[in-house]
This record gives structure tokens, sequence and C-alpha cells, in this order.
């Protein structure tokens, strides 16, 4: 098998003292954070930068100390238990190949079978578990490295696959490879997720890269929000969804087990299994932001220091996790979620002058976030304005922000408040193809639910008086240190560490800032005077602006019956002729529609309609004409059907404020006159068969998260 560039260290020449003296005048040794009882070391060639290199172990121990594996599978199988989760469930493994990602493999293993090894030996593959290998194709080795990382975790009985990704826009630069790598790499996982019906994806994310969260994250001046990391289990969201009534939207699991593990116990966990692993070159460039912080923690490292560390992420997280259910618990109290894509707040429930800050921004962001269905998260002044806003009882006011519009909601004298998705929001319009979506999530979501609800169970289990209060009155980075040494979370050698690597990395974030603002390029945006649309062709699903699924149809048989006309019968074997007039007087010969949201223009245009002469007046000379002549003169065949249809549209639209009248979907022809409002059922031809089913890709709270 091709194998990359690389030193290869296996347990057998570790144990040769006459091959490492081989190599030590080649290699670089760089020290690793190590307990008292274990060292580790690596070796790395002088081979270029670009290469991946290939490991088997760290260093044992001088005296070859056993390692006990069972401490580890025990502590793994009881954050499996936390997540919810069962070993007959079904599970995708995120595998790199690095050590993270092995040990990640050699416990998830061991806790489906109860021993390692086992369905290797049989060499027959475990029931129920995939693992997938992302190659970015990064880099010119990167596919022989994917088919080594694919030959030693089927070794395990682990069924792997190879998943190759495409960069259609070109391949990433390097200041956002990292980012890039990352967003591709879970967007495939996902994908894989889905197309075998496994509803939890699980990665091998650790305690150590929480500390580098942590770090990167103080330095940005995040709250105790933010600074309680990674979930331990989260949810994601098919940006296609999917199109069957029975589909819950579930998404797939996210599930971390390792994040109460450190990085050497990676190392220790694949000594244990034997396995070996890769290390990949990137990780120590001083280019990327985390990488930095990595290699400043490790000099840093001490037990104090990384217990201290790991204790405050851990308030950190009980605050979160208090946070989070407060906001659960007022979601289903206070709000009610519309049909037509908006949100209303009943503000004498939600009592907003009661709720302490961090819980009514929680609240309010996720509430946006909802109506937008845009996860940017709302921060400084738009949240402070949104705070003042909501406690201003009875609200008269109405105001903008992150993409939603909130204003009172009528006949509610300012106790209720109204969330409308903004006019100004990005019109996206997705096409999806019903045979790849179509109940696709049905036979994974009764599964999702059942682990999500076993995991709440479990986490109900810790009473809100063990969470960590003691956080939720701080409102900035520096008070958060400030209480945690004042609890004794950490101490003062502690405190000073950490407001030193906060300080190193908000100036390394500053200068940065700084350089881009000053190489910014203006560009000027031009602005159509009509309203912006998208293309949608006849018998497509389209998603449009992430909340509602877009259909239209041209009704082909019997159409001549829809029509309410006198002298019907002088119409009656036109057939498809008929059926080719109402479309090309309509939608058009090229058979287009375009979707953009409802216009001020549309209301009028209706109340226009449904003040249209009877047909019963139009002329018997005008009726005589060819159809062609007709549709010349633009006598519209179906005006009866369209004024009775713009008449039930007005009157439904009365009923839906005016604030959310402007996000609902319409259709249009390409010379943009209406022809459909599907939410209130508006056709302009019988011909014309349309429907908008309100069904946003991330649901009201942003889906389970676990902080346990």
């Amino acid at each position: 098998m091709p194998m990359a560039r690389g030193f290869l260290v296996s347990p057998q020449t570790i144990t040769s003292s006459q091959l490492l003296l081989t190599f030590i005048s080649e290699a670089k040794f760089l020290n690793y954070p190590s307990s008292s009882s274990t060292t580790h070391f690596r070796f790395f060639l002088s081979t270029p930068s670009s290469s991946r290199f290939l490991c088997s172990c760290c260093s044992r121990h001088q005296e070859n100390v056993p390692i006990d594996m069972s401490a580890y599978s025990e502590t793994f199988s009881k954050r499996m238990a936390m997540a919810g989760l069962r070993p007959h469930h079904r599970i995708v493994l995120g595998v790199s190949g690095g050590p993270d990602s092995m040990a990640l493999c050699v416990l998830t293993a061991a806790w489906k079978t109860n021993s390692l090894g086992i369905a290797a030996q049989k060499n027959e593959f475990i029931d129920g578990l995939l693992a997938v290998v992302v190659d970015h194709g990064l880099r010119a080795e990167s596919k022989d490295e994917a088919n080594l990382v694919h030959h030693r975790v089927t070794s395990m009985g682990i069924k792997c696959e190879i998943a190759s990704c495409e960069w259609s826009e070109g391949k990433p630069k390097q200041g956002h490879l990292q980012e890039a790598a990352r967003e591709k790499r879970y967007e495939i996982l996902q994908s894989a997720s889905i197309r075998h019906q496994i509803g939890v994806l699980m990665t091998a994310h650790h305690a150590d890269d929480q500390a580098e969260l942590f770090i990167l994250r103080l330095s940005r001046n995040s709250g105790v929000l933010g600074l309680a990391g990674m979930a331990f289990v989260s949810q994601l969201f098919c940006t296609c969804p999917d199109l069957s009534a029975e589909a819950s939207g579930n998404g797939i699991l996210l599930v971390r087990p390792l994040l109460e593990f450190f990085k050497e116990d990676m190392y220790k966990i694949c000594l244990g299994a034997n396995q070996e692993w890769v290390e990949d070159p990137t990780n120590r460039s001083t280019l990327f932001t985390r990488n930095r912080i990595r290699m400043t923690l490790t000099d840093l490292s001490s037990p104090i220091f990384r217990s201290e560390l790991q204790a405050l992420i851990a308030a950190c997280r009980r605050t979160r996790l208090h946070v989070d259910r407060m906001c659960s618990n007022l979601m289903h109290q206070a709000v009610t979620i519309m049909p037509e894509g908006y949100v209303v707040i009943d503000l004498g429930i939600l009592r907003p002058s009661e709720l302490k800050d961090i819980v009514l921004s929680k609240f309010i962001a996720l509430l946006l976030q909802f109506v937008s269905q845009r996860q940017r998260p709302v921060r400084g002044s738009a949240s402070k304005l949104l705070l003042d806003y909501i406690r201003t009882s009875p609200c008269k006011t109405a105001v903008t922000a992150s993409g939603c519009y909130l204003c009172p909601a009528p006949g509610s004298k300012g106790t209720k408040v109204l969330v409308c998705c903004s006019t100004d929001a990005d019109l996206a319009l997705e096409l999806l193809n019903p045979y790849l979506t179509e109940g696709k999530n049905c036979s994974i979501s009764n599964e999702v639910e059942q682990i999500v609800a076993n995991g709440r169970s479990y986490s109900d289990q810790f009473p809100q008086s063990t969470l960590g209060m003691q956080l939720l009155d701080l409102t900035s980075s520096d008070s958060i240190l400030v209480e945690a040494k004042r609890e004794g979370i950490i101490g003062q050698s502690t405190y000073k560490s950490i407001i030193s690597l906060q300080r190193e990395e908000s100036n390394n974030f500053v200068s940065k800032t700084n350089i881009m603002l000053e190489n910014k390029v203006e560009h000027k945006v031009e602005y159509a005077a009509s309203a912006p649309s998208k293309v949608l062709h006849p018998e497509k699903f389209g998603y449009f602006m992430n909340r509602f699924i877009v259909k239209w149809n041209l009704r082909k048989q019997n159409a001549c019956t829809s029509f309410s006309m006198n002298n019907s019968n002088q119409f009656q074997d036109f057939g498809e002729e008929r059926w080719n007039f109402c479309n090309s007087c309509l939608v058009g010969h090229d058979q287009v529609a375009r979707v953009r949201c409802m216009v001020d223009a549309d209301w009028l245009y209706l109340a226009t309609l449904s003040k249209r002469e009877d047909s019963s007046s139009v002329h018997e000379e005008e009726l005589s004409l060819s159809v062609e002549s007709r549709a010349m003169s633009n006598i519209n065949l179906c005006s009866d059907r369209t004024k009775k249809s713009a008449e039930r549209a007005l009157l439904l639209l009365k009923s839906i404020p005016v604030a959310a009248r402007r996000a609902l979907p319409v259709l249009v022809n390409v010379d943009g006159v209406l022809l459909s409002i599907p939410s209130v059922g508006f056709q302009h031809c019988p011909c014309v068969v349309a429907s908008a089913t309100f069904k946003p890709k991330i649901p009201l709270g942003g889906g389970y998260n676990s902080f346990l």
C-alpha cells in the first residue's frame, strides 16, 4: 500500500535501542505535558512541512508500565450513557487517523462489543458502526494517507469508507484553510450519516480542545455561555429538509464523548490497544490561531493549571445548562409559532423584568435565530437594544435587528410582541430533490428521539442547586475570571496564566483585524428597482429562505372544467389548446415562475382583482374572437375564478399582521405579474397550482444541546 513520507515508529522498534540511536541524530524532539508516571515525546524527521507523519505511539514509561484500559473504557461508557446512547445504537465515527480519532475508534469498538478486538478476531465488522475518513485533498499525499487510515480502521473490525472533498469554488486559501476544511468535513460526515440512515455522529474532541477554545473565546471577550465551549451533545440539521409529512426534523446528533479525556490519554489509549496513527504537520503551523494557543498552553501546562482551567470551564458549562433549561421552559410557555412563519411572545407570561440579563438575552437570540433561520449570534449593542425593547411594557414601538422585525401584536395593546422575518433578509432559494430527501429522516427520527429522551432523563438528575449560579450575573470575561478566583475555582497562579494568554491572543486578534480593515476594498452594490426574486420551474421543490418548501405546477388535465363562464360550451372542444391559452397569458411559454417575498403592491393588486367586472359583462364579439386574438387582447378567461380567489385571499390576509405578510412567499411570472400567494390560497389562474409549507431548517431553541 502506498505510504506517505514520514518516520514510522512501531511498538517493536521502540524496544530496539539500536534503531532509535540510528534516527536520533536526524530527529527533532517535542516534549509533551506528562504526568509523573509517563513521559511522552515524538520524533519528527526533517521532511517538508506538507507531509504527515506516521506514528504508532509515544514513548512509554521507561519501566514500560502497563496501561490500564479498563479505566478508560469505564469512563467512556459513563459518558455514552450520559449522552443517552446504548450499544445497540448505530453510530458514524469521524476519523482523521490522528491519535484522537483512533482512540475514539478503540473505545467505541470496545463499548460496542464489550471486548477489544473481538470483531477483528472473527474477521467481521462490528454491527452498527461506520467510520468515515474525509480526504480533504489539500496535500499531494492525502489520498495515500486516507487509504492507510482506512486499512487501520477496518483491521479493528470497523466498517470504513473514504469520502473525498470537492472544492467546486477552488481550494481554500491559507488563512481560511482550517475553517473551510472543518466546515467541509462536517458537511460530508452529516451527508454520510443521512445516506446510511444513522442518527448519531461522533467526533474525538477532548479536554485540550476545550481549553484552546476557552482561551480563544476569552480573547474575543465572550461571556459565560461562550466560554462553556463545545456542547457534549448537539444537533446538526440538514440543509435539505425531509419533504415527507411524517418527518419531525430531529436532525443528526453530534456527540463528543471524549471531552473529559486529555491529549495524553489519546496516546495512552492507542498504546494500550497497539494502534498506530498519523500526525498532521499543519497542527504545528503558527499561522493558525488554535495552534498558537495549543503551543502556549503546552508550555504553561501543569497538573494544577490544567485541573483548575477545566474546573472553570465546567462552571461555565453548568451555568450554560441552567440558562438553557430556563429558556426552554420560557419558550414552551410564552411563545406561539404561527404557520405563516412568525412567532408571538406573550410578555405577561414571559415577565422579562424578572429575568436576568443572561437568560433574557439568550431567549431573544434563540427566537431571532429561529425566525430568521440565521445562526449568527446577537451581540453587543443589538443585544442591549433588544433587552431594553422587550422590557418596555406595554410595547409601543417597532425595531429591526438580526434579520428580524419586532413590533406590538395587533389588538394586544402592547402586551404581546410579534417577531417576523425582516424584508431585507437574504432571499435564498435552494432546489430540493424529493428522491434524495423525502422520507430519508423518518427511519432515524424515532431513534434520535429516544436517545434525546435518554439524555434528558440523565441530565434531569442534576438539580438546579448544583448548577453554576454564581456566574449568572457576570457580563464580561474579566469579571468571570475575577469571580472564579474569588470562589476558589482557580488559584492566583492559574489566574495570572490565563490573563497572560488572553492578552497575548487579544493582541494578535486586534493586529489581524487592523490589517484586514486597511486592506478592505469597497464594493458598490446596485439594487434592482423591483423586488428581488428567485427562479423556480414547475414540479420542482424550492426551499425558500430556509423556511418555506415551495412548489408549483401546471394543471394539464380537465383544466376547462375549472372555468366558470357564460357560453362555456363554446370552448369545451379546445382541450389542450385552451390550456395553452391560459398558460401563455399568465405563466408564459417558457413556463417559468419566480419566488419572492410579498410586497405592498401585491395587496393592492388583489384589491384590484377583487373589484373587477364579472366575465358575464364581456361582450359577445370579444368571446367570438380566436384564441390567439383573445390572448393578444389580454382578456383573462379566468376572471370569475381569479376574482373569487382574490376576495378569499384578502380576507385571510387581514388576519395576518402586516409585518408578517411581508415575509410570505409569492409566485410571479417573468413580467412580475402575481401568479399565486400559496399561504392564503390565492391562484391567479386555475391552471396554476402552488403550495408553501412552513418547515424551518432549525427548530425553535436551536435543537437539543447538552453541556454536561
